[in-house]
């Protein structure tokens, strides 16, 4: 389809959005869609979520293109900071978590159920070695590394210090580089 089309200049692009032309984000989709679409996915996961990640971002550089300073940078890069920004947004939402919680239970309920007692799991090395570690830095290494949790967002979750739990993720960081030597 993007054959069928004229190239545009990001330049063209931004006078199409600063006069509210709907051609101009018709454009940036046919020119930058396919781009901005991968590197959201590759943060999000969920076809689902990335879509209304690009979606958002799409909205984002329509409303907010009276802010874009070429001075500072080129158009696409302001674009894919949006999408990246609006991906890392959705990430941290607790409807995404929320969501991906779900999503987990019914994929090993499935693989349960599809395949007897064998459960695949992924990173399944990367768990053996984890589940070596005390309990406490487990649940850390599980929530930051395998769930995407902040820090703050831990201490909240388990009702424990900040410090405590940096302080614990480097513990258990060391000890993890004992287990592998």
């Amino acid at each position: 389809m993007r054959n069928n089309t004229k190239s545009y200049t990001d330049e063209e692009i931004v006078h199409l959005l600063l006069s509210k032309n709907v051609q101009g984000i018709e454009v940036l989709y046919a020119q930058y869609g396919a781009y901005l679409n991968g590197m959201v996915r590759e943060i999000v996961k969920v076809e689902y979520f990335s879509e209304i990640v690009l979606q958002n971002a799409f909205l984002k550089v329509w409303n907010n293109i009276d802010s874009y300073n070429k001075a500072k940078g080129r158009f696409f890069t302001w674009v894919l900071n949006i999408a990246r920004n609006s991906a890392i947004d959705m990430m941290r939402s607790k409807h995404y978590k929320q969501s991906m919680k779900m999503i987990s239970l019914d994929a090993v309920q499935y693989e349960r159920s599809s395949l007897g007692s064998d459960v695949i799991v992924e990173n399944m090395d990367l768990k053996d070695i984890v589940a070596k570690l005390d309990g406490k830095y487990q649940e850390l290494i599980e929530l930051v590394y395998f769930k995407g949790y902040t820090h703050i967002e831990i201490a909240d979750e388990l009702g424990i210090p900040l410090g405590t739990v940096k302080s614990r993720i480097r513990k258990a960081f060391k000890d993890l580089r004992d287990i592998l030597g």
